[in-house]
């Protein structure tokens, strides 16, 4: 072997060698901005620099229907992701379609999960006819946040400064009402502007806690208790328990400068609590505790971040990539705690029920009733984050609460047009 031979070998040797040791990469296309953004990098660069075997690259990409049209498109041709940020709520639009890869319980074992690890709840709302389509992560339902110094003044607070259970709507109608006469201030900040979800959210929960159904075979079938839930969210703003036209940062606002009670909101905002009270800015003791059970049941409406593995058309992830997306997915569940500080009920239940988790507050506060009673958009292409059925609520019950409409015409225009949508062909 000549001098330049063994040079060649050696340098193929080394050349081979480097490759070798190069991580397989994962790519990973997610929706989460702001602090739930800088936690899922967290999370991220702390998987990537425990293991050299793999390593998750993320692109960050605009929430709601722009990531999910461009998700569909890039699965429909090829070339989608490995892994990818899914709203549970949207499994039963999408798992038919197949635009999604069913995740096997030998795949999870493979890596320590189980389903008994997760919120019944939550691991329901990741399967569609018997398969697994996401691993949830967490569950954002709505919440009650509660200013304690306001809330002691109108009487609504128990020896250890935390609010007196509510088990109906009258009696929570009557905490409003305190608030308004004991304290001059009102009593309910939660989004009403003609672009707010919110009034969706809380009609959904009330309609539910009723024993009620809001879709039937794609057709809206609240009726009267959808009625009287319209009603009950018209009558605070009539009362002037409930400021008007609140946009989502109008709303915040007034809660956290001390002008209302009570907000209802999702646990997103806990963050916001949180540091206020660190740095000042929030000028009063609060409390958060889940949402009030305002009729027979305690359900209220939530979404859930989960993962899931796009079905690449005629492409399927190969054997080294979902062993990586595996391991994963099982990480950021065993490192949860760096996403709860978002607010956010981990889906994974050991860490809920950890001594780390319990000593994590407000989060422990509302955290296991609010994911044991958390219930979602109804299933169906036109339903979940961001999703067209909801965005039909927003054209009138808004303007029923601000009596701009009244009840009846108010659901009888939603009726009618999510009618003719939800018979429509599906939509992205």
């Amino acid at each position: 072997m000549t001098r330049i031979t063994r040079l060649l070998t050696l340098g193929a040797l080394l050349t081979g060698s480097a490759l070798a040791q190069q991580p397989t990469k994962i790519t990973f296309w997610n929706f989460l901005g702001g602090g739930d953004g800088a936690r899922m990098k967290t999370l991220i660069d702390g998987y990537n620099a425990s293991q050299k075997k793999y390593q998750v690259q993320q692109t960050v990409l605009q929430w709601g229907i722009p990531f999910y049209t461009k998700v569909r498109t890039s699965t429909s041709v090829g070339q989608a992701p490995d892994l990818i940020s899914f709203h549970l709520s949207r499994i039963s639009g999408w798992a038919p379609a197949n635009l999604l890869r069913p995740i096997t319980t030998q795949e999870l074992s493979s890596v320590g999960l189980k389903q008994a690890d997760f919120f019944p709840r939550l691991w329901n709302a990741a399967s569609y006819q018997g398969k697994t389509y996401a691993v949830p992560l967490d569950t954002h339902p709505l919440v009650l946040y509660y200013n304690k110094d306001v809330a002691r003044k109108a009487g609504l607070l128990d020896a250890n400064g935390n609010l007196k259970p509510m088990n109906s709507v009258a009696q929570f109608t009557a905490a409003l009402k305190a608030v308004k006469d004991k304290t001059g201030l009102a009593g309910l900040a939660m989004e009403n502007h003609s672009t707010a979800y919110m009034p969706w959210r809380l009609w959904l929960t009330m309609v539910e806690q009723q024993g009620g159904s809001i879709v039937t075979n794609n057709k809206i079938s609240a009726g009267e208790a959808g009625k009287k839930a319209l009603t009950i969210m018209a009558d605070w703003m009539k009362q002037g328990y409930m400021p008007k036209n609140s946009d989502y940062p109008s709303s915040v606002a007034q809660f956290t400068t001390g002008k209302t009670a009570f907000m209802i909101n999702g646990v997103w905002e806990v963050p916001t609590m949180v540091d206020g009270r660190k740095t000042g800015k929030l000028p009063f003791d609060y409390g958060v505790a889940p949402l009030p059970k305002f009729f027979g049941n305690q359900d209220t409406w939530g979404d859930s971040h989960g993962f899931a593995i796009p079905n690449n058309a005629r492409k399927p992830i190969p054997a080294d990539r979902l062993a990586g997306v595996m391991d994963f997915i099982a990480y950021v569940q065993k490192n949860a705690l760096t996403w709860a500080q978002g607010g956010h009920i981990p889906a994974y239940l050991p860490v809920v029920n950890s001594a780390k988790y319990t000593a994590l507050k407000p989060n422990s506060d509302y955290a296991k009733v609010s994911a044991a009673n958390v219930t979602y958009d109804p299933p169906g292409w036109y339903s979940g984050a961001a999703g067209p059925l909801e965005a039909v609520s927003i054209k009138y019950f808004p303007a029923a609460m601000a009596g701009q409409l009244s009840v009846d015409k108010a659901m009888s225009l939603f009726e009618n047009e999510a009618n003719r949508l939800m018979a429509g062909r599906p939509k992205p």
